[in-house]
């Protein structure tokens, strides 16, 4: 048997740290001028970016449990707790938009006057701070789950912001106190279309799903197609944290003999091709008398 491990979660302590401080500050900012000007726009993306906030925390918190050592008790460490983490994130987030939709609803028949000035200012500080920590998160987005829902959730907020902005300019042009709940609205189908994703993914790897990046029948066709191999059985692929994903897999060799050069080739190109970077490979020799019992494809 073999086994590779060669991949490290990448630490994103001091864009975490930046970007909570940023966002802690403009939450406060946004909620104190949003009740002054009776904004909900403006205390919805408050409320948004607090859960923002609850979300980089928990991502910040997986991230380092990721990164601990395996031990007798917990022998693949703490690795899976970054899951967790994206699905509470997400399910976070869906609570905050039914808050703000619930808000929104009840405005359309209870009209409350809004201060646009206030608005477009607060909104365009919020443009500029969005902005900065999404571009903090940019070089993980494609590589971790956790950095993708930072990157997208900031990257988001700061075209929510665009939007609070130019429903402030509507309403000093119009004094149309309505449009305040609609873009209250936009920014909630903004925010469920992005954390739809991001639960959809999270929920797939907790149920130890191939992770979405990695075809599985390329790599049953790679295996299949390794020198000396003629059956591979017992496949299985998962994710081992946002960032790790884990292969084992059953190999039946057409001699009665399989080396070290094998499985070190193996292991390598199921990282190199496909990111797998935890392997492990069983070899057997396809004798009839001893059948492996996982070889059926319907048995895990």
């Amino acid at each position: 048997m073999a086994h590779q491990h060669d991949h490290e979660p990448k630490s994103y302590g001091r864009a975490f740290a930046i970007g909570i401080g940023l966002n802690v500050a403009f939450v406060l900012i946004e909620a104190f001028y949003g009740y002054l000007a009776h904004s909900l726009a403006l205390i919805a993306d408050a409320g948004h970016n607090l859960s923002d906030v609850l979300g980089l925390l928990l991502a910040w918190g997986a991230s380092i449990l990721a990164m601990r050592r395996p031990t007798p008790r917990r022998t693949y460490g703490l690795r899976r707790s970054s899951i967790l983490a994206a699905v509470i994130n997400a399910i976070i987030l869906l609570i905050a938009i039914g808050g703000i939709a619930w808000e929104a609803l009840r405005r359309f028949s209870a009209p409350t006057s809004v201060e646009g000035g206030t608005v477009i200012w607060v909104a365009a500080v919020g443009i500029v701070i969005n902005a900065v920590t999404a571009w903090l998160f940019v070089t993980g987005r494609n590589d971790d789950l956790n950095i993708r829902g930072a990157f997208l959730h900031m990257a988001a907020d700061a075209a929510v912001s665009v939007g609070v902005v130019l429903a402030g300019v509507a309403i000093l042009a119009t004094g149309w106190l309505w449009l305040d709940p609609v873009v209250s609205l936009i920014i909630v189908a903004v925010i469920l279309v992005g954390t739809w994703g991001l639960l959809r993914d999270s929920v797939n790897l907790a149920l130890d799903a191939v992770p979405e990046n990695i075809d599985a029948a390329q790599v049953q066709d790679f295996l299949s197609q390794l020198p000396d191999v003629r059956e591979v059985h017992d496949l299985h692929i998962w994710g081992m944290s946002t960032t790790e994903t884990a292969l084992t897999a059953h190999l039946v060799l057409r001699e009665a003999t399989g080396g070290d050069a094998l499985l070190s080739r193996a292991c390598q190109e199921l990282h190199d091709q496909f990111g797998i970077d935890h392997a492990t490979l069983q070899f057997e020799h396809g004798d009839a008398d001893y059948p492996c019992r996982l070889a059926p494809a319907e048995t895990v």
